[in-house]
């Protein structure tokens, strides 16, 4: 059967969802798409202005287009660039007061990239928080979208190779978050942690252990405790 390649459907997300969104969305086009330009800067300072000129355009939370593009840049090598990223994401998926919700479609986009990132992505979403704490209800925010995410934070709070704090904070989240199917990992881990400790207090003549990997232990009990509270 021939037909015209001309008027073939290409089913794809709109630039801008205007289902309820405030008038004059349309004019901020050339706006956004230079700030959207300066996501892919070699310059850290330039794709910060790019940041927050979309943040002060509002653009991510009328655009799925603008929203998926400002996900991807969660792995930022500056971690700078890294946390406007991420408060701008945590205020589209938790807005505070004063602040309009993300349109639907925007959330749906949103919520299926994010349920799909992996250990690389959990890593650089703990790391923002080690140099930026006030971003702590933001990653949380991310994380919220998850459902998958107790897989690589368990990952990362099982790696001796990766600093303590975090693996504390990816024993926070855990709890936080409820991530119920973590649980025999953490009491796998508390058991392990617990038996090293036991077994220095017997022997007060050996040397500390050098890694200090048992100061893990309280943050595992805590994320427990919250996981199994009814």
């Amino acid at each position: 059967m021939d037909y015209d390649p001309l008027l073939v459907k290409i089913d794809q997300p709109p630039l801008f969802d205007l289902g309820d969104s405030s008038s004059g969305a349309v004019e901020l086009f050339p706006a956004v798409w230079n700030a959207v330009e300066a996501l892919v800067s070699q310059e850290p300072s330039i794709r910060l202005a790019g940041i927050l000129q979309i943040t002060q355009l509002d653009a991510a939370r009328l655009s799925p287009v603008v929203a998926y593009l400002i996900a991807s840049r969660i792995t930022d090598p500056d971690l700078e660039v890294r946390g406007g990223v991420i408060n701008l994401l945590g205020r589209i998926l938790s807005p505070g007061a004063g602040h309009l919700a993300a349109t639907l479609i925007v959330r749906q986009q949103l919520t299926a990239y994010l349920s799909q990132i992996h250990t690389r992505e959990v890593f650089a979403l703990l790391q923002v928080v080690e140099f930026n704490y006030t971003l702590e209800g933001q990653v949380g925010s991310l994380f919220n979208t998850c459902p998958y995410a107790w897989n690589h934070l368990v990952y990362i709070l099982s790696d001796r190779k990766i600093q303590l704090s975090i693996r504390k904070r990816a024993a926070y989240y855990l709890g936080k978050v409820g991530y119920q199917d973590a649980i025999p990992a953490l009491e796998r881990i508390e058991a392990r942690l617990a038996a090293r400790m036991n077994g220095q207090q017997a022997m007060p003549f050996a040397p500390p252990d050098r890694d200090e990997e048992t100061s893990l232990l309280p943050s595992i009990q805590i994320a427990l405790k919250a996981l199994l509270s009814p």
